[in-house]
């Protein structure tokens, strides 16, 4: 099974450098890497030009301006071909060699599922595991009771996305969260949950960014509840605060 790689970023060629490693120490080689820069200056496009002898033609990225991270999204999903797709921004690296592999096989293994997702470790800019986001598989009404998919272990097969669209970049930062909902509370789309760690996330970004970010995206995520028609229930805030704050005080085992 072909996969297709996203990456996303801006002026974080520290970071960058870091990912693109993990990516090529992955044991399964069919894949296509897509790096949509924002114009960095930071000496980003001179780093994707010394990959491209590493990758050959499995690398392929542009670099101009955009109108935010969803909207580069949006833009690398329009160039990937691959049977699944998936995201790894210039923060986050996979968890282990053998990621991509678990994710093919699994696929491979559940051709009723059209997406899997797993679980993920948050790391702190020492590369120091700070916590840790167990999920579990999902259940009809799980997203109203504050449940989603950790969305840097989510790979969807491509043809979740012809179907039922891309990032709405109106959505803010719960643009990730719309796209779930929308795929899988609305038009249930079937997945299956690995119960491993695929991916360690650098904590910091817009979504992982305390209290606050909880609250802002509470928000939007009521917004996103009203423009796919599901209902939102009153305990929503109250659930979903209670579901993360448990993340941001727990230690990764």
């Amino acid at each position: 099974m072909k996969l297709s790689i996203i990456t996303v970023c801006y002026n974080s060629v520290r970071n960058l450098s870091n990912t693109i490693l993990s990516i090529l120490q992955q044991k399964h080689r069919n894949f296509e890497y897509l790096v949509i820069d924002g114009n960095s200056n930071d000496g980003t496009q001179e780093l994707l030009h010394h990959c491209e002898q590493f990758f050959g033609p499995r690398l392929r990225w542009i670099s101009e301006r955009d109108k935010g991270i969803y909207d580069a999204m949006n833009k690398g999903l329009q160039m990937a071909s691959g049977d699944a797709i998936g995201f790894l921004n210039a923060d986050d690296v996979y968890h282990h060699p053998s990621v991509l592999d678990t994710i093919d096989s699994t696929l491979s293994r559940h051709p009723e599922a059209d997406a899997v997702h797993a679980n993920l470790d948050f790391i702190n800019a020492q590369g120091h595991i700070t916590r840790h986001w167990a999920g579990h598989a999902y259940r009809p009404g799980a997203f109203q009771r504050g449940w989603m998919p950790a969305h840097p272990t989510f790979y969807c097969r491509r043809k979740c996305f012809e179907q039922f669209g891309t990032f709405d970049c109106n959505a803010g930062t719960a643009a990730d969260f719309e796209l779930m909902l929308r795929f899988i509370e609305k038009h249930h789309i079937r997945t299956c949950y690995i119960p491993e760690k695929l991916i360690e996330m650098r904590i910091g970004g817009v979504s992982t960014s305390g209290i606050r970010a909880i609250l802002r995206n509470t928000r939007l995520n009521q917004q996103a509840f009203r423009k796919n028609a599901i209902p939102y229930p009153w305990h929503y805030p109250v659930s979903r605060f209670l579901s993360k704050i448990s993340l941001f005080t727990r230690e990764a085992p």
